[in-house]
């Protein structure tokens, strides 16, 4: 059984029943909401891993929730999909603006939700989520979102540490600037390759002399991660 909980928020009953079927079918555990309030009080209490969210909701709409979430210290790091029957570019431009991983458009079929749900949480949940990592004295907690060295707490930003934990959990292999974008930004954000190079300056930056030299250019191919050097 898959112990992902994935909460539908969607204020029709039979959107959100298709969508329970296909969860099921693929063993996602799954909590119903139907409004904003009910899945605001849901998404605190219970800590959902995924959040399907209808981008109109009666009352408070579903970006303005994803807006208000991705705010919140507490819940901006669960991943958000919204739901939709606007197709429109500027509208997806704006449900990514608001923080959303992802955009899926009504109609579509419980296979690609299936699909798309399945690598939004790839990219939120890499291998050794839960325990410590520590590569030659610089420590990622990921439960606690914290980077430190032998001389305290690093301050970091939240793109450098998606960049860092990345890296963290896929030393000693080189990754371009086009697979870095789809596995730390998400491979439908409208980002371009040289956005990678400013975040990788700041990221060392951020690790400084004792730690920078782990993330390494590679000339011609992209950057690697590795306590290797040359």
């Amino acid at each position: 059984m898959n112990e992902k909980r994935v909460l539908i928020v969607d204020d029709e009953s039979a959107i959100r029943e298709m969508i329970a079927v296909a969860l099921e079918m693929a063993d996602f555990d799954y909590m119903e909401a139907e409004d904003a309030l009910q899945a605001h009080s849901m998404i605190v209490d219970q800590r959902p891993d995924l959040i399907l969210l209808d981008w109109m909701l009666p009352g408070t709409s579903g970006v303005e929730l994803a807006r208000r979430l991705k705010k919140d210290a507490t819940t901006a790091d669960i991943p958000i999909i919204m739901l939709t029957a606007k197709g429109e570019e500027d509208n997806k431009i704006q449900g990514l603006e608001v923080g959303a991983d992802d955009y899926i458009t009504k109609p579509f079929s419980p296979r690609e939700l299936v699909a798309r749900l399945k690598a939004v949480l790839r990219r939120a949940t890499p291998p050794g989520v839960d325990s410590p990592i520590d590569v030659e004295g610089l420590v990622l907690d990921p439960v606690g979102h914290r980077v430190s060295n032998a001389g305290g707490a690093i301050s970091i930003g939240p793109t450098e540490y998606r960049l860092l934990q990345f890296f963290m959990t896929h030393q000693d292999r080189v990754y371009t600037r086009a697979q870095l974008l789809d596995q730390v930004w998400g491979g439908n954000v409208y980002v371009e390759e040289r956005t990678v190079d400013v975040h990788i300056r700041r990221l060392r930056k951020a690790l400084g002399p004792d730690h920078d030299y782990l993330v390494q250019t590679v000339r011609g191919a992209g950057y690697r991660f590795s306590t290797r050097v040359g």
